[in-house]
C-alpha cells in the first residue's frame, strides 16, 4: 500500500504525552498514515529522550526511537501564554488530540476539551490517566505496577510472598492505556463522520485491566469466591496450565487445559493413570507431573511434544524468540527505524496489518527535539 493511501492519511494529531501510554498510541496512530506532532518541553523535551541505552554518536534514547518512530517535534512553553498561542493554527485544523498529564493540568493551562471544542468542535481529545477524570484516586501519582496492583491483578499470581514477582509486561501501561486510546479514537473518528463533531475520551488504565481478570469477575459475581495468590485454574492451581521446570534449569510452559490435550499430555509425560483424573487431588498430579518434567532436559522435552498436539513448549529465552524463524518468517522486524547516523535496527513491532503500514524497506527515523519548529511556526 502507498503511503498516500494509509487508512489515516491526512488526520493531524498533537501528542501532548510522554514517556509510554500517550506515545505508543500515537505510534500506532503514526503507524497508519497520520500525521503526529509531538509537543515538548523546550531543551528537556519527553522523559523518554533520556532513557537507556542510548543509540547512535548524539545519545539519543533507544525507546524513545522505538516509541516515536515517523512523527514530528516542536518544543513549546506551554506555561507561556505567548508560547502557547502558537498552538493556536494547529489546535484550529487538529483531528485528534492526545494528553497525559495529571487532571486538570491541561485546563489551567488553557488547553482543556471544553475550551478547545469551542474552537475546533470536531476535534476529538483524548486524555490518558492512571484513574480517570473523577473519582477519590484521580490525583494520586502511579505507575503501571500500582495500577495493576489496584485492580487486584498482581493479588492472582504474584509468586511467594517473600519473594514477590513483578511481571515483564507493562500491563496497564499498554494494554489498559494506549490501545484503549486508539481503539476509542477511531471508535469517534467513525462516530464524527455521522454527527461532523469530535469529542472527549477518558482512557483510565486502572479500570482497563479488569477485563483481563474475566474469569475472577466471573467467580465473584456469580459464586462469590475471591481467587487468591496462584490458586487458581489460570494462574497455577491445576496441573493443565504451569510452568514446570526441566533438568537443565530451562522450563515448560504446560497448557494442555481441554480434555484431549491433557490426555496427549500425560501419555507424552508418562503419568500414571490414577493422577490423570486431577480434580480427585491436583495438589498430587502437580507434584508427579513437576517430578516427571524435572527428570528429562528441555531438548528431551522439545523432541518429545514436538507433533503430539499437546499445547506445551519450552519457555524461550529472549534473544530465541527474537530469532524464532515463525516471528522472522512473517516480517516482524522487518520496518527499519533510522538513527541520526543513518544506522538502522528494526522498528518496534506494532498491531497494525501490514497493509496499512507502509512501504517497510523504507528507514524511518524519531524526531530531534523541536525538529519542525520552523514548519509549524
Amino acid at each position: 500500500m502507498d503511503e498516500e493511501m494509509r487508512p489515516l492519511d491526512g488526520l493531524l494529531v498533537l501528542d501532548f504525552s510522554t514517556l509510554l501510554p500517550g506515545p505508543l498510541a500515537t505510534l500506532l496512530l503514526a503507524e497508519a498514515g497520520a500525521e503526529v506532532v509531538k509537543i515538548e518541553r523546550p531543551g528537556v523535551g519527553d522523559e523518554m529522550r533520556r532513557y537507556k541505552p542510548s543509540w547512535g554518536p548524539e545519545g539519543d534514547s533507544v525507546n524513545f526511537a522505538l516509541l516515536n518512530r515517523g512523527k514530528k517535534s516542536i518544543t513549546l512553553d506551554l506555561k507561556d501564554p505567548d508560547q502557547r498561542g502558537k498552538l493556536d493554527p494547529l489546535i484550529a485544523r487538529a483531528d485528534i488530540l492526545v494528553e497525559q498529564f495529571r487532571p486538570g493540568v491541561m485546563a489551567r493551562l488553557g488547553l482543556d476539551y471544553d475550551t478547545l471544542s469551542k474552537v475546533n468542535p470536531r476535534l476529538i481529545y483524548c486524555s490518558i490517566t492512571g484513574y480517570g477524570q473523577d473519582g477519590p484516586k484521580r490525583d494520586i501519582a502511579g505507575h503501571d505496577l500500582n495500577y495493576i496492583g489496584d485492580a487486584g491483578l498482581l493479588s492472582l499470581s504474584m509468586g511467594p510472598s517473600d519473594r514477590p514477582v513483578i511481571p515483564p509486561a507493562l500491563v496497564a501501561d499498554v494494554a489498559g492505556g494506549a490501545y484503549p486510546a486508539v481503539i476509542n479514537i477511531l471508535l469517534a473518528l467513525q462516530q464524527r463522520e455521522r454527527t461532523s463533531r469530535g469529542c472527549y475520551l477518558d482512557v483510565a488504565m486502572a479500570e482497563n485491566v479488569f477485563p483481563f481478570m474475566f474469569w475472577a469477575l466471573g467467580k465473584a459475581f456469580v459464586a462469590g469466591e475471591v481467587p487468591g495468590n496462584g490458586d487458581d485454574r489460570l494462574t497455577g492451581g491445576s496441573p493443565r496450565y504451569r510452568l514446570y521446570p526441566t533438568a537443565d534449569g530451562r522450563v515448560v510452559a504446560a497448557a494442555p487445559l481441554e480434555q484431549k490435550f491433557w490426555e496427549n499430555f500425560c501419555d507424552v509425560i508418562g503419568l500414571e493413570s490414577e493422577l490423570r483424573d486431577d480434580s480427585r487431588d491436583p495438589a498430587a498430579t502437580i507434584a508427579r507431573v513437576a517430578e516427571l518434567i524435572a527428570a528429562e532436559t528441555s531438548a528431551t522435552w522439545a523432541q518429545r511434544f514436538a507433533g503430539r498436539d499437546c499445547c506445551c513448549s519450552i519457555v524461550a529465552t529472549f534473544a530465541e524468540a527474537l530469532n524464532d524463524p515463525q516471528f522472522r518468517s512473517r516480517g516482524l522486524f522487518g520496518h527499519p527505524l533510522a538513527g541520526r547516523d543513518g544506522k538502522t535496527i528494526p522498528a518496534l513491532p506494532v498491531p497494525i496489518a501490514p497493509f496499512f503500514r507502509g512501504e517497510p524497506a523504507i528507514p524511518i527515523p524519531a524526531p530531534a527535539l523541536g525538529a519542525h519548529n520552523e514548519e509549524y511556526f
